[in-house]
C-alpha cells in the first residue's frame, strides 16, 4: 500500500510494527477491507481485533526451518542483530533472545485462539504441499468464490519461484533477503544432533501436547 505526500512517495508496509509516526492516523482513514500483517503477540495487538471479531490468518512454519530462515534473515538485515555463527544464533533463538521474542510463547499465545470462529491456522508445509487447496481454504475462509482456474492462477503466482523472480518489481533491494530458499527441511543443513536433541526437548516441554502444536506436524518435518 502506498500514499502520496506532496511529490514524495511515501511506501506505508503493511506491517503494523512498522511505519512512519503518522501511520495509525492514516490507517483510521482507509476504507474496508483492509489488509495488514503482523509478527507481534496476540496480547499485543488492539483488543478491538478480537472483540469485533476481525478475520485473522495466521501463518506458521516448523521451528527447526523457522531458525534457519531466521539466523539469514537477521544477518542480511542491517537494523537487526547479526550472529558470528549459526550456533550463537541457534542459543538466542532457543532462549527467546532474538527481534519479536520466543518462537515457542508466539505459538503457545496463538494456541489459545485456536478454536476462535474467526481466526484460521495454516503452515507453510500445507501451502507447499498443496497450494491450490491452500488458497482456496483461504478463500474460503475470507468470504471469497474463486473456480478452479482462479484459484490455480493465484497458487502460481503467489508460489515461491515466481515471488522470488519478481521480488526486484515487488520489494526492491529487499527481496534478494526476503526471498532466500523457501524449502521445507532446510534446518537438515546447519543443525548438528545437539541442537536437534535441544530443539526437541524444547518442542516437547513447550507445545507438546497444543493443538497448534499437532497442526505443526513437528514429527513428519523436524525428524531426521
Amino acid at each position: 500500500m502506498k500514499r502520496m505526500k506532496q511529490d514524495e512517495e511515501i511506501v506505508d508496509y503493511t506491517y503494523l510494527e512498522f511505519g512512519y509516526p503518522g501511520k495509525f492516523q492514516w490507517i483510521k482513514k482507509l476504507s474496508s477491507r483492509r489488509v495488514f500483517a503482523t509478527h507481534v503477540f496476540p496480547p499485543m495487538l488492539p483488543t478491538s481485533i478480537f472483540k469485533n471479531n476481525v478475520k485473522i490468518l495466521v501463518l506458521i512454519q516448523n521451528p527447526k526451518d523457522t531458525a534457519v530462515s531466521y539466523f539469514h534473515f537477521s544477518n542480511s538485515m542491517p537494523s537487526l542483530p547479526s550472529f558470528k555463527t549459526w550456533d550463537e544464533f541457534f542459543n538466542a533463538f532457543l532462549n527467546g533472545k532474538v527481534s519479536w521474542g520466543s518462537y515457542f510463547d508466539h505459538i503457545i499465545e496463538w494456541n489459545k485462539h485456536f478454536d476462535d470462529g474467526n481466526i484460521m491456522f495454516i503452515t507453510y508445509e500445507e501451502l507447499k504441499e498443496n497450494p491450490n487447496l491452500g488458497v482456496k481454504k483461504i478463500a474460503e475462509f475470507f468470504g471469497f468464490s474463486l473456480t478452479d482456474e482462479e484459484s490455480q492462477t493465484v497458487a502460481d503466482r503467489s508460489s515461491f519461484q515466481t515471488m522470488k523472480e519478481n521480488s526486484h518489481k515487488t520489494h526492491g533491494a529487499f527481496g534478494n533477503i526476503l526471498f532466500r530458499k523457501g524449502s521445507v527441511s532446510d534446518w537438515k543443513n546447519p543443525f548438528t544432533e545437539a541442537q536437534n536433541q535441544e530443539m526437541d526437548k524444547k518442542f516437547e516441554a513447550s507445545l507438546a501436547g497444543t493443538k497448534l502444536g499437532a497442526k505443526i506436524k513437528y514429527g513428519v518435518y523436524c525428524k531426521a
